[in-house]
């Protein structure tokens, strides 16, 4: 797991390697980094989730970071490209900045829609995966209904990219909320 300062040192690392090679770069953090990140509602993420420009340099780069400071193979990769939507809308928020590297991540609304898309459920562990995630963004956003919940959702993905148990998870979520003294 990479935690928040394990995570700011390697994006700093990965700013001074593009400073030598004269250059700039951008990452959007998706999913668990901007929950780290972006939102400090949990304090690690398996891997960084992102998409970024330059793509090849920011590759090559990061493989030396991963040398440097010993990180996971794949620390920083865009598998979840998958679940950027045509309406990706990004913010600075409150994310470190650093010299040659800009950091961008989902709305707090884009980034819920992007979570119930993925919906990954760890019946476990309920801690893991996207459900405590999404539980936050709904209670950050102060949302109130789960069919508001759902037009977020809906606002970014076609109902066809929805899967039904993002609704169930949802549902659940604010059941359980209701319960809540």
């Amino acid at each position: 797991m990479l935690e928040r300062e394990q995570i700011i040192r390697a994006l700093s690392r990965l700013s001074d390697l593009l400073k030598e090679r004269n250059a700039a770069g951008e990452v959007c953090l998706l999913g668990g980094t901007a929950m780290v990140l972006g939102f400090k509602a949990r304090p690690s993420t398996k891997d960084i989730d992102a998409i970024f420009a330059p793509a090849g340099l920011i590759r090559e780069l990061a493989a030396i970071v991963q040398q440097e400071q010993n990180l996971p193979e794949n620390w920083i990769n865009d598998s979840a490209k998958g679940f950027i939507s045509a309406q990706h809308e990004t913010v600075v928020g409150d994310l470190p900045q650093f010299e040659n590297l800009r950091l961008t991540m989902p709305t707090p609304a884009y980034l819920l829609a992007m979570k119930c898309i993925a919906s990954r459920i760890f019946a476990n562990d309920p801690d893991r995966g996207d459900v405590a995630d999404i539980r936050f963004l709904i209670e950050h956003m102060h949302l109130r209904s789960s069919d508001e919940a759902l037009s977020i959702v809906r606002r970014y993905y076609p109902p066809e990219q929805i899967p039904v148990r993002a609704q169930f998870v949802i549902e659940d979520i604010f059941a359980q909320l209701r319960e809540k003294p």
